[in-house]
């Protein structure tokens, strides 16, 4: 789990210098730098989605994904634990909003860290074979997005480093079982899917185009292996 811990570092750091020296920041500015890393999000999510070999399993996955993602109420539960958080370390802020900045910078940045095939590869990686290259390069990214994101949005992202120990920690210990079991045709339909995801995520939290609630697709990244392997098996 070294790459993770160097990970969780990274975006510590990063959202902590984001929090001292955001204020200095225009506001414009702020918003700009947030709308290009939309873009660029959108970009990625794009690229991501791309490496589908087959695009029908992608948005099978996606569809039994938001089921299982709206009966499970990930959406509402993320956001339920974010303003749990900001309760507990800004209670002079009012979170009777799910959108409050708080809510709005841990759910951005909890799944922009997670969703993606190097959080996927780089902690069965790091898990398997001790190899934590892939994460540090993906620690690199974290930092600098999380100056960004914390600049404004604040302390909110520096929270996310818990769903990050969370969920690449538990890859990297369950990694052995995994790497056994996901194929490289699983793996590209589960980082189109993520790609998909991702594109969700800038659309609705980064550009704020439209509502989407993202966190409810995070089911269709088990789903879309799932239905590989169960295709490879007829």
């Amino acid at each position: 789990m070294t790459g993770t811990l160097i990970n969780i570092v990274a975006v510590l750091i990063g959202g902590a210098i984001g929090l001292i020296f955001g204020s200095r920041i225009p506001e414009r500015f702020k918003s700009t730098v947030i709308a290009g890393m939309g873009l660029f999000t959108g970009a990625i999510g794009l690229q991501m989605f791309l490496q589908s070999e087959n695009q029908l399993i992608v948005l099978g996955a996606i569809i039994i994904g938001i089921i299982l993602g709206e009966w499970l109420a990930i959406e509402d539960r993320l956001q339920s634990f974010g303003q749990t958080l900001e309760k507990r370390f800004s209670p002079s802020v009012e979170t009777d909003s799910v959108s409050s900045t708080f809510v709005r910078g841990f759910m951005v940045a909890s799944l922009l860290f997670c969703v993606g095939p190097m959080s996927i590869l780089g902690s069965i990686q790091d898990g398997l074979t001790g190899d934590y290259q892939l994460l540090a390069v993906k620690s690199t990214l974290d930092l600098f997005t999380s100056i960004a994101f914390a600049s404004t949005l604040g302390i909110g992202v520096l929270f996310s480093s818990i769903v990050v120990l969370i969920y690449q920690g538990g890859i990297s210990l369950l990694a052995g079982s995994l790497s056994a079991i996901i194929s490289d045709p699983m793996m590209n339909e589960m980082t189109a899917t993520g790609g998909v995801i991702l594109f969700g995520l800038a659309i609705s939290n980064l550009l704020e185009i439209k509502k989407i609630r993202v966190g409810n697709f995070l089911p269709a990244l088990v789903i879309a292996p799932l239905i590989v392997w169960i295709i490879e098996k007829m």
